[in-house]
């Protein structure tokens, strides 16, 4: 019997499997889609096995054996081999890569561990009453042992509880006990309440839609307002697929997120509930990923990855916030989980549900010409409405010398703490201050490794680039002329939290951006936190923007509306739309009413005045008016090649080759722009152009790239990246 197996190694242009000679002992127990350990040149190396056939190979060779079985339960189904073939077409990535991104750390070909099990050890009794009280009589200098044993005839106990350890090794040795192991999950939930809220009119309308056709695949976008009680849809919809015997993967865009959608669910479902996202630990994802092989559960709760979870009958797929840049991948595989999801419902024949309060333009635009059925919810759940929203023009607040809260955010703020309410404040950029230099001679300090300034973390007093990690304590003598004349400017979370608190020194703040979530289990602390009513302001960053739900929010304030806007992309307006309404919709969510006010430099901007009025179709078609002006998405396609290197020269030189390869190739509809330096263009002394295909209808498009691709595969000095369909340029 021989495999044919895939293995990871240096070289990626050689993405084929070679054939092993499997030894007798594996041939009952190998399958496709296992992890096995294979000779490869001078070491041994994993791989996964992709077919077993009985035909020994044409060529005249010497077959080598498989060395041994790296994971024999956990293995790449039918499903998600084939997937794999979908990701390398559409991302134009090797398969290995495609594979290894599905898989989590526990299952990849480079991890020899077996596995990440966890045993509980019990002791019990491994003979008859009788024998054990017959030892107990006649061995009563032993105290200790007959303690244990007499502890012991009441049933097993954990090995940890029992506090001789050296009398237990003895009974071990006579053999009177015997140890038993028990697999647990390290996570586990408890059993459900069963309880839920009755269904508004427009909400089992949009159940009754989707469930009409549960056997089909068919996208459907849930446009709701925030507030509109989108998540009970989808708990009743994941209750319907439940009945049937099928189950659902559900997917949101951030870590922080999880937590009170999970808390939900668990309410709900109980133990048929999963989690799937990058902050458990490998031994949590490997449970709950084993908990999913082996078919314990009907729902996965998860993040991008939680997509390739090899969940079997599945009968729908959730994607909340469907908007989110999250769902894409920003290394190799590229890929977005969209794109997966859609592949997964056709293949299983089911449907697809997109939410968001403000759907992506791209969804919006399907939608509007039926390619994805469109069902809105336009009112808010129970008695809240949508907030009042302001503008607060920060021009001749500068001048009053107020440069991080306006007035008339001051006055809210103090007015909803004295009516015992919670405040939440939204800036988009962590740290103190985005920029340190000198007022005597203009130095500023700038990371050495890439092309950006330093943004000051005064918590901890250093200087730190947020692209590669350089760090360097931060100094009141500037280092290029000695005088101490060293200023901080720009404005970051830090400094927000630290106005406040001395505005407000009698009231409880606290901060949630990337800088106070590093630790474990961080996220679900400072939300339950909130939920307690433990802290009367929070600031943040994006993450606490969209999905979270916290009754005694009154005020959301927005303290610099134009960070997004400025932005060099052609997403700007679409994203800055976004993150405002998604951030204001987190105010006055129950019985309470809720207000926002939005700061800003540009206050007759058309997008954030389509934000002031709640105005998504307005905001669309004004965008959409722009794109197709510019032949961006959905009116063109887009493909972004980066090309990078240490050298200056040779990145620069190896663009322009490349951009002129595919003007002079490409067939069809297509508009090559660049090179041109990339946004960053230097990070960790890396520098990087870039080129953008946008086309409609090319033949040979994707054939130019894998070919450019191919030329640089073994380029040591030139890489090239390929993003299909990228979020950002």
């Amino acid at each position: 019997m021989y495999a044919d197996v895939l293995v990871q190694y240096g070289v990626k242009s050689l993405d084929h499997t070679f054939t092993y000679h499997v030894p007798s002992e594996f041939e009952n127990i190998i399958d496709k889609g296992m992890k096995v350990s294979v000779p490869f040149g001078s070491k041994n190396i994993n791989g996964f096995v992709l077919r077993v056939h009985k035909e020994p190979p044409k060529e005249e060779f010497e077959v080598k054996d498989i060395m041994g079985l790296i994971t024999k339960e956990l293995k790449l189904n039918d499903e998600l081999l084939e997937l794999g073939h979908y990701i390398k077409s559409r991302t134009l990535c090797t398969l290995i890569s495609a594979y290894q991104t599905m898989l989590p750390t526990s299952l990849k070909v480079q991890n020899n561990k077996e596995t990440y099990e966890l045993t509980i050890t019990y002791v019990k009794l491994n003979k008859d009453k009788e024998i054990i009280d017959e030892y107990i009589k006649n061995n009563k200098k032993s105290l200790k042992q007959n303690e244990i044993l007499e502890e012991l005839k009441e049933g097993r106990v954990l090995k940890k509880d029992i506090k001789s350890k050296s009398s237990l090794k003895r009974l071990v040795e006579l053999d009177l006990v015997a140890y038993e192991y028990e697999s647990v999950y390290r996570i586990n939930a408890k059993d459900s309440d069963k309880v839920k809220p009755n269904l508004t009119e427009e909400q089992k309308k949009a159940c009754d839609v989707i469930e009409s056709k549960f056997t089909e695949y068919n996208t459907y976008l849930l446009h709701g307002i925030t507030g509109s009680g989108k998540t009970e849809v989808y708990m009743q919809l994941c209750e319907d697929v439940i009945k049937k015997n099928k189950c659902v993967i559900m997917l949101v865009p951030e870590i922080s997120l999880t937590t009170q959608i999970v808390k939900r669910f668990y309410n709900r479902f109980g133990r048929d509930v999963a989690i799937f996202h990058s902050n458990l630990s490998e031994g949590e994802k490997f449970d709950e990923y084993n908990k999913i092989m082996k078919g314990e559960v009907h729902i996965v709760v998860g993040t991008r990855s939680a997509i390739f979870t090899p969940i079997k009958n599945l009968g729908l797929i959730i994607i909340d916030e469907e908007h989110s840049n999250n769902y894409k991948q920003e290394n190799n595989p590229r890929y977005h989980a969209l794109d997966i999801a859609k592949w997964r419902c056709e293949y299983h024949k089911c449907p697809l549900v997109l939410g968001s309060a403000t759907p992506s333009l791209e969804s919006m635009a399907r939608a509007s010409r039926d390619v994805y059925k469109y069902i809105p919810l336009t009112k808010r759940i129970g008695s809240s409405k949508l907030p009042t929203m302001e503008i607060a023009d920060m021009a001749p607040e500068f001048k009053k010398r107020n440069m991080v809260l306006s007035d008339k955010l001051q006055l809210e703020i103090m007015a909803a703490l004295e009516r015992h309410e919670q405040v939440m404040l939204l800036l988009n950029r962590r740290g103190f201050s985005t920029i340190i230099n000198c007022q005597s001679c203009g130095f500023t300090y700038k990371c050495p490794h890439c092309d950006i300034t330093l943004t000051y973390h005064k918590t901890s007093n250093h200087l730190r680039c947020h692209y590669c990690g350089y760090t360097v304590i931060k100094s009141d003598i500037c280092p290029e002329c000695g005088e101490k004349a060293i200023r901080d400017f720009g404005l970051g979370t830090e400094k927000v939290e630290q106005t406040l608190r001395e505005l407000y020194p009698s009231y409880r703040i606290v901060r949630m951006d990337a800088d106070t979530t590093t630790r474990k289990g961080s996220h679900e602390d400072i939300i339950k936190g909130i939920e307690n009513l433990e802290y009367d302001i929070i600031v943040g960053t994006q993450m606490i923007s969209k999905g979270l739900d916290f009754p005694k929010v009154t005020l959301v304030g927005i303290i610099n509306a134009d960070e997004s806007l400025n932005i060099p992309d052609f997403r700007s307006g679409e994203n800055t739309f976004s993150l405002l309404s998604q951030v204001s919709g987190r105010a006055g969510r129950a019985e309470l009413p809720g207000k926002v006010i939005i700061q800003t430099f540009n206050p007759d901007n058309k997008t954030l005045n389509y934000v002031l009025k709640n105005d998504y179709m307005g905001n669309y078609n004004y965008e959409m008016d722009i794109r197709r002006k510019l032949k961006y998405p959905p009116y063109y396609y887009l493909v972004l090649l980066r090309v990078t290197s240490k050298s200056y020269e040779m990145a620069s030189k190896e663009s322009i080759k490349v951009a002129n390869y595919i003007r002079k190739s490409v067939k069809g509809e297509a508009i090559c722009l660049g090179p041109t330096t990339a946004n960053m263009f230097k990070i960790n002394n890396v520098y990087r152009f870039q080129i953008i295909v946008k086309y409609r209808k090319v033949d040979n498009l994707f054939d130019l790239i894998r070919d450019i691709d191919k030329q640089y595969i073994n380029n040591k000095d030139i890489n090239l990246e390929i993003d299909v369909d990228p979020l950002r340029i």
